[in-house]
């Protein structure tokens, strides 16, 4: 997959996309290391590589915590969870539209689950190990990792003049979103951040997807320096709009249902700390959105030749979009999948 991604990242064949490709490329292959050494130390300790085994007889060791230590640096350093994301906007600003759109959706994503299962079959370290690192130091400590990216991540992108990097950046306040779920540790907070992933994965598509047709209706993507896009690609406008109505956290799409999952958690479990790191981060979201949206509508300062879009990739954009909202609107219907089997524990504790 990583071999895959990097090629996809390179197809534009300049000299930033070949450096953007390759910084990606070490990095994937630092954190693949991390995690296969991870995975050695656990074989070494318990004999098996079988998740349901490993979580019978995980025992604490110098040589476990070590393992719980190298397994989340490689799943955050593929995550690109703050300060571990500096890797990711280059790899966006220099890609296609569509391999963006694949990269935020699916690629980071991957390695987000491969860390909440570990997280939550193979190392339940508040009932298993008897150990000062402690379930809940190691996620009040993920935490403030979510919390910095949430914030550093809404501001970086406030600050962005391109449109591609103001949305890669918001990729970074996202993850941290999904990591605040690990501080919370309850049933509710986890489907949260589930919900949070589909419907990210789909706005986030769905807003490089529309950046990709500005791209080829201006020949650029300068938030500043658009010239009538509104007017020109109301499509690729109310898609943008759409998707941006999920990343904020407007009612009643996708983005809604995760975030406010994720502040009942956090008020039910008395750290309503990061209920007001949920709120500011929808505040910064709203602004660079609208900020986008804004400059949909001005004239540009110089005059530029518009070339025509494809209606098909318009409309690829909008049905991304619309579907990231009406995730939110068909709430129950994922909501039920996701206790088919409770997978987040009787209890709801996590």
């Amino acid at each position: 997959v990583v071999l895959a991604a990097v090629a996809l990242v390179a197809l534009a064949g300049d000299a930033d996309a070949l450096t953007a490709a390759m910084r990606y490329l070490l990095i994937s292959m630092l954190g693949s290391l991390f995690y296969l050494l991870g995975v050695a130390l656990l074989y070494h300790s318990s004999g098996s590589v079988d998740i349901a085994i490993l979580a019978q007889r995980v025992e604490p060791s110098p040589a476990v915590w070590a393992a719980v230590g190298l397994m989340s640096a490689g799943l955050l350093l593929k995550t690109a969870l703050f300060p571990l994301h500096f890797w990711l906007p280059p790899a966006h600003a220099s890609a296609p539209a569509p391999v963006s759109a694949l990269l935020s959706a699916l690629v980071v994503k991957a390695s987000f689950y491969i860390l909440l299962r570990l997280w939550l079959d193979v190392f339940p370290l508040a009932s298993q190990l008897n150990s000062p690192l402690s379930e809940t130091a190691l996620g009040q400590l993920l935490g403030l990792l979510g919390a910095a990216a949430v914030l550093w991540g809404g501001i970086q992108a406030l600050r962005q003049t391109r449109l591609k990097l103001l949305i890669a950046y918001s990729t970074v306040t996202q993850i941290g979103y999904l990591i605040l779920a690990f501080p919370l540790g309850t049933s509710m907070a986890w489907k949260g951040a589930l919900y949070l992933l589909l419907s990210h994965a789909l706005a986030k598509a769905a807003m490089f997807m529309a950046a990709g047709n500005i791209m080829r209706c201006c020949g650029h993507d300068y938030i500043a320096d658009f010239d009538q896009v509104a007017q020109r690609l109301p499509l690729t406008t109310s898609a943008f709009a759409f998707a941006g109505t999920s990343i904020i956290g407007l009612p009643p799409s996708g983005g809604f249902i995760g975030k406010w999952m994720l502040l009942d958690a956090a008020l039910r479990s008395g750290q309503w700390w990061w209920g007001i790191i949920l709120i500011l981060g929808g505040l910064l979201a709203a602004a660079y959105v609208f900020k986008a949206i804004g400059y949909a509508f001005t004239h540009a300062g110089v005059s530029q030749q518009a070339r025509s879009v494809p209606i098909s990739m318009e409309w690829t954009a909008l049905v991304l979009a619309l579907a990231a909202f009406l995730v939110g609107v068909c709430a129950l219907w994922p909501l039920a999948l996701m206790d088919i089997g409770l997978p987040f524990g009787v209890d709801g504790s996590g």
